[in-house]
């Protein structure tokens, strides 16, 4: 079997890549553990000079890596050098922090030391998605690394170029050769990697179903897993925010990505007082963002990574209409060649309905309209996810109670959109998945939390 990349722009294969042999993937794995357990035996400084180098090499190479990404999934490019400079400062974060998060923790007792040792486990394997190709997976290289862990990455068939990559990338740093390796192969060979002995732990950033199938087989082998899955993002918009400022960040939330995002906005729940004048605002900007050839700049959307994402939206897009919503936006295919959808904006969406309780993965908005502030919060926490959640408002205070308390998600801002930040804990509640990454926590995650006790 035979990975195949292809540009949805132009609908051409841009390379074939051969699918790895059982034989070649535990020869893999193995050459990965030895290096681990050289890793494991270097110094934070020595490991903090070899992410360093790979930040200098991403940024060194960032354009000609963005424009791999805007060939294999559609990401216009202004966006994908974006997310390169963002993967540099990750590891950069990380490079210089490491030390500081893995720092042993005395505890006083009744012993003469006691204390918490921060301990690396081997090999994580890293399963990610085509959608942040570069991100998703620094976001876990760059952490794991450090904490003296080796990592075995298996991307989205799509995109193994940018895996590949990544690979190149690692290896030319500094750290031992077979430390992170990339695996080509398709899910149906993601079973038998995931049972090989040497993998201690999963990290997989996808849809909830893969993460549930991936969580049950890593349960009954003992395994911990770290799982980053779907969300269907309240925005919730309050009669007293600043409705101009909240149409605008609602549209940039919406539409980052080509809306091919896991916390981008999803679900736009409004305050009935400011309901005309918000859609009124929101419409006119989304009206403004124009798709088209990813590589040209004065086009805000690319395309959507594939025809058959594409279609498969259109289709909920269409069972929303069946439904009872109504579309005053784009909800059509366009006659352009290329995986391209629309800006689209369905109201009238209420309980039920498919862009109230599914997920909808593109440049769909859902709008519904909530009596009061009650309700809103209601609405917003009505879901099987918890992955982000925002709301506006000019009464700050109000704001930071209702996120703190009221909002359930893993991350709620406040008059913004939600994002990942390298100093920040990220990661969901529910069928959003569980665990974190970034942050000090992240770090945390995929080490062993030793207790040493000497009497």
């Amino acid at each position: 079997m035979a990975l195949k990349s292809i540009n949805p722009f132009t609908g051409k294969v841009i390379k074939t890549y051969p699918e790895y042999s059982d034989k070649k993937i535990e020869s893999i794995i193995r050459a990965t553990q030895s290096d681990w357990i050289r890793l494991k035996e270097t110094s934070f400084k020595q490991r903090s000079v070899w992410m360093h180098n790979i930040a200098k090499s991403l940024y060194k190479e960032k354009y000609d890596l963005a424009n791999l990404m805007v060939s294999e999934i559609g990401k216009p490019a202004a966006d994908a050098v974006a997310e390169i400079e963002k993967c540099a400062s990750v590891c950069e974060y990380y490079a210089n922090n490491a030390e500081q998060f893995l720092e042993d923790e005395f505890i006083e007792t009744e012993a003469q030391k006691s204390y918490i040792s921060f301990q690396p486990i081997g090999i994580v394997l890293a399963i990610m998605p085509w959608n942040f190709p570069f991100w998703q997976v620094f976001r876990f290289v760059a952490p794991a690394l450090m904490a003296g862990n080796a990592g075995i990455l298996k991307h989205a068939s799509n995109t193994t170029g940018c895996a590949l990559a990544i690979e190149r990338i690692v290896k030319q740093s500094g750290f031992p050769e077979n430390c992170f390796n990339a695996i080509v192969i398709s899910s149906s060979k993601l079973d038998k990697t995931i049972e090989n002995p040497l993998i201690k732990a999963i990290t997989l950033t996808g849809s909830t179903n893969a993460g549930k199938k991936v969580a049950a087989l890593a349960g009954s082998l003992v395994k911990k897993t770290v799982l980053e899955l779907g969300g269907s993002d309240p925005y919730i918009v309050l009669k007293d925010a600043d409705i101009e400022m909240a149409a605008e960040t609602c549209v940039n939330s919406r539409l980052i990505n080509n809306g091919q995002s896991c916390i981008a906005a999803k679900r736009f729940i409004v305050e009935k007082d400011i309901a005309k004048e918000f859609i009124r605002l929101f419409k006119s900007k989304m009206e403004a963002r124009k798709f088209g050839n990813p590589s040209n700049p004065q086009f805000h959307l690319g395309t959507m990574a594939r025809e058959d994402l594409r279609d498969d939206l259109h289709k909920q897009v269409l069972a929303s209409i069946n439904q009872g919503a109504k579309c005053i936006l784009g909800g059509y295919i366009p006659k352009e060649k290329g995986a391209f959808y629309p800006p689209t904006i369905l109201t009238h969406v209420k309980k039920g309905n498919t862009a109230y309780q599914e997920e909808i993965f593109g440049p769909v908005a859902a709008i519904i309209i909530a009596k009061d502030e009650k309700e809103a919060i209601d609405i917003a926490n009505d879901t099987s996810f918890g992955l982000g959640g925002a709301l506006f408002t000019k009464n700050i205070k109000k704001g930071e109670k209702l996120a703190k308390e009221k909002l359930q998600a893993g991350s709620c801002f406040v008059n913004s959109f939600v994002k990942s930040d390298p100093r920040l804990p990220f990661g969901g509640i529910n069928e959003s998945g569980y665990g974190r990454e970034l942050g000090v926590y992240g770090i945390k995650e995929f080490v062993n939390i030793k207790t040493v006790y000497i009497k």
